[in-house]
């Protein structure tokens, strides 16, 4: 069939090699694609079709809009009217255009909306809150989802998990590091209330490191710390540039290295003894089992970590304890949109429904909610998996100062 080819075939216009190519993408561009403000002061009977999946969909996406996945795309072909503009919402907006070149000869009105749907979660935040009464009836409320109907699910876990670690300690100089995701974002305001409650002398910094970012995620991340009134610290770095220069097709080992180096290196810059990370509880218990299925190893992430190369600072994990279901359903209470994956150098993948699906982490999730179907303690029996070892039934382990220790070193002794 036709459209089964759709997705798999690359025209070279305007000349041959990679300089065709580039020029029938910018073509291509031209003729299919649409700014979200154009869609939006079209005043005719139009149709908004978001081709994402189904779960992501639902967790948001521009108000009228119908879903239509695009694997499943075609069986709606009658439904679309010819004399109706037609506005598709993808991820990134690269997905649609194929669409559009398909159906456009056809006879369909179809347009593509250039950026995706972080193009309309921009608009939505730039237009929803008119002047500064309005955000800060907002904030209060979100304030107050996470003391009062979230308190158990997220407050509670959050002090749980400082006290039990010892995450925290008095005189601390804190910089929370926001990345843009739901995660970090939540992290920020959690630790907004525990300043106004904390009783040992602390303080907090907002740290937002932008390593690249294209246009649309980089204002998200903006738009939404001013929603959420987070005074924000921002420093720019080059790591996107030097990762495509230097890593090839696996940027994303040297990218979380560097990215964290930066990270230390600001907040010791601002004064800082401890960086705070917005990894969760599922977070935990995945790294548990990639660990041991992809590496051979048994090991965990930690709720904290001296720094190896920046001496006298720490990494802490706040959220160690909290469930990232928690999380969402925190976001979608308070109707937030916020960035995922926002690196640049994986747009292509994030087109086809973001980075994280197909990788190793994404995998590891899924048996997981497979095994948890069957048994209600197995998320907790990873995580707990690590704090009951019993080095007297270990073949083999590394001691603090990197030397294996056999069983049969002392097994006869």
């Amino acid at each position: 069939m036709e459209h089964a080819r759709l997705f798999h075939r690359t025209k070279s216009v305007g000349g041959n090699g990679s300089r065709g190519i580039k020029e029938g993408s910018f073509i291509k561009n031209m003729l299919y694609t649409r700014q979200i403000q154009e869609m939006v002061s079209d005043n005719r009977e139009k149709r908004i079709i978001d081709i994402r999946s189904e779960t992501d969909f639902l967790q948001g996406s521009y108000p009228g809009a119908v879903n239509y996945p695009a694997e499943d795309f075609y069986d709606h072909i009658d439904e679309l009217k010819k004399d109706v503009p037609i506005y598709l919402i993808c991820y990134s907006g690269k997905k649609s255009v194929d669409l559009c070149e398909d159906l456009t000869p056809k006879g369909y009105e179809i347009y593509s909306i250039q950026g995706g749907i972080y193009s309309c979660y921009l608009h939505l935040m730039n237009h929803q809150f008119p002047d500064d009464e309005t955000i800060e009836s907002k904030n209060q409320n979100i304030e107050r989802s996470i003391i009062k109907k979230f308190r158990k699910e997220i407050w509670s876990q959050f002090i749980k998990a400082i006290t039990t670690y010892e995450l925290i300690n008095d005189g601390d100089r804190i910089a929370v590091c926001i990345s843009g995701g739901k995660d970090s974002m939540l992290m920020a305001k959690l630790f907004q209330e525990l300043s106004r409650h904390w009783k040992k002398n602390l303080e907090v910094v907002y740290m937002v490191m932008n390593p690249g970012y294209n246009r649309i995620n980089y204002e998200t991340i903006l738009s939404n710390a001013k929603l959420m009134k987070i005074p924000v610290t921002v420093f720019d770095s080059d790591i996107f540039d030097v990762v495509d220069t230097a890593a090839g097709g696996s940027p994303c080992y040297l990218c979380a290295r560097m990215r964290r180096g930066y990270l230390y290196s600001k907040a010791k810059e601002l004064g800082c003894n401890k960086i705070a990370l917005g990894h969760h509880y599922d977070d935990v218990i995945e790294t548990i089992l990639m660990g041991m299925l992809y590496g051979g190893q048994v090991q965990t992430m930690m709720p904290k970590l001296h720094s190896i190369h920046f001496e006298g600072m720490e990494l802490i994990r706040p959220l160690y304890l909290i469930r990232e279901e928690a999380i969402k359903r925190w976001r979608n209470y308070n109707e937030l949109t916020f960035i995922n994956c926002a690196c640049r150098l994986t747009e292509s993948c994030a087109s086809c429904g973001g980075t994280e699906k197909g990788s190793k982490r994404a995998e590891i999730k899924s048996i997981i909610a497979q095994l948890q179907e069957k048994n209600p303690f197995i998320e907790a029996n990873i995580f707990k998996s690590v704090e009951n070892v019993n080095l007297n039934t270990v073949i083999c382990y590394k001691a603090e100062d990197g030397r294996k220790h056999h069983f049969l070193d002392d097994y006869d002794g």
